[in-house]
């Protein structure tokens, strides 16, 4: 089975709006946890409007799961993530005052770069993760930089879904091939919701892991949290 990792950004930014402690961020996390969710994601960004940094040592020693923290690996952010060892970082190009991710890295233009910042995480025995667009090459880069898996950029897919799911699909899962051949792990993560989410997981061979907030939480507004945790994880069935 596919494990689901609930990003809670989005908790965060609502608690954030009123500057105090309402909904509890940390209260959230245990109970995604309980109701089901495998891991808790978050991404910290540098202007703090959702996770702040002072966020993820709290974390850290609440989620019992899988601690995913991702972002743009700048200084501030890897000393972040080294201070506090997650189970796994994803690796993010995301500019300093970008709304949200919307591209893979270029894992040959950027290799010597990719490799130092995963060597330093790999010595304190972070798993890394780096978000990639579905192309072979991007693959095939990523594993020659020392990542353990790609994360599968998947917005464009989402984006196209409701036109033609088979050729929205093609890329991803010819980029799931890729991976299985090479032997990278494979994540995704980006617009995936209850429409399109069980497509995507019955045609991506070898998916270990995605990565859904904002969809999840919107659900949750109608559902609510237990119910709509329990209904992504019968998509990943």
């Amino acid at each position: 089975m596919t494990r689901l990792s609930v990003n809670i950004n989005k908790v965060a930014l609502l608690r954030n709006a009123r500057g105090g402690n309402l909904p509890d961020l940390i209260q959230v996390a245990e109970d995604c946890e309980a109701f089901g969710a495998q891991g808790i994601t978050v991404h910290p960004r540098p202007d703090q409007r959702h996770i702040r940094f002072d966020d993820i040592p709290l974390l850290k020693r609440t989620v019992t799961t899988e601690f995913n923290i991702e972002g743009n690996p700048t200084p501030d952010f890897l000393k972040l993530v080294i201070a506090n060892v997650p189970d796994q970082c994803t690796l993010v190009p995301d500019t300093t005052d970008q709304l949200t991710s919307d591209h893979g890295w270029d894992t040959l233009k950027h290799a010597d770069f990719l490799k130092e910042v995963i060597a330093a995480l790999h010595v304190k025995g972070i798993r890394v993760s780096v978000f990639a667009d579905p192309d072979p090459k991007m693959i095939e880069g990523a594993k020659a930089v020392g990542a353990d898996r790609v994360e599968l950029y998947t917005g464009p897919y989402a984006h196209d879904f409701t036109h033609n799911p088979e050729v929205a699909m093609a890329p991803y899962s010819e980029a799931a091939r890729i991976a299985g051949e090479i032997g990278i792990g494979l994540n995704a993560g980006h617009d995936l919701n209850l429409v399109n989410l069980r497509y995507f997981k019955e045609h991506c061979p070898g998916l270990l892991e995605v990565s859904i907030g904002h969809a999840l939480i919107s659900d949750a507004l109608y559902y609510g949290l237990s119910n709509t945790i329990r209904m992504y994880l019968r998509q990943l069935a």
